[in-house]
């Protein structure tokens, strides 16, 4: 798969959102481990083993998903390991009993993604800022 349908890629943002917003709210550390494992399954086996995209692909019509726009799946992957590794570090955080490290973490991944939602994708940012480094790199 080398592009994701937009809708996909906003089911998993907002299933992000949705459980660390939870999991802070409700004082539920368990759902911060939950999405950690959600991410990391779609990072190391690609997007069709991440259940928000899962969700998202029962959700939405084929037509639907098809006709919509699309995010290229490099990038969706650069977003995703930027994501995993905070919120590897929110899961050891709470599970050491650092209670607000974990929170704040955690609460960078979903900042991120509710930006993104709204429009403005920093990993995008940050993407495009590696890869013209990258180029700049090559031709020097």
């Amino acid at each position: 798969m080398k592009e994701i349908p937009l809708l996909l890629i906003k089911s998993n943002q907002a299933g992000t959102v949705l459980f660390v917003l939870a999991g802070i709210l409700l004082q539920q550390p368990y759902l911060i481990h939950v999405l950690f494992l959600v991410q990391l399954s779609g990072l190391a086996f690609g997007a069709k083993a991440n259940l928000f995209i899962r969700l998202g692909q029962l959700a939405f019509s084929k037509e639907r998903l098809r006709a919509g726009e699309r995010q290229a799946a490099e990038l969706a992957r650069f977003n995703q390991s930027i994501a995993v590794p905070l919120l590897a570090a929110a899961s050891a955080s709470l599970i050491a009993g650092w209670t607000a490290a974990g929170y704040v973490f955690a609460g960078m991944v979903a900042l991120a993604a509710a930006v993104a939602i709204a429009g403005y994708c920093i990993g995008c940012t940050l993407y495009y800022q590696y890869k013209r480094l990258k180029h700049l790199r090559s031709r020097a």
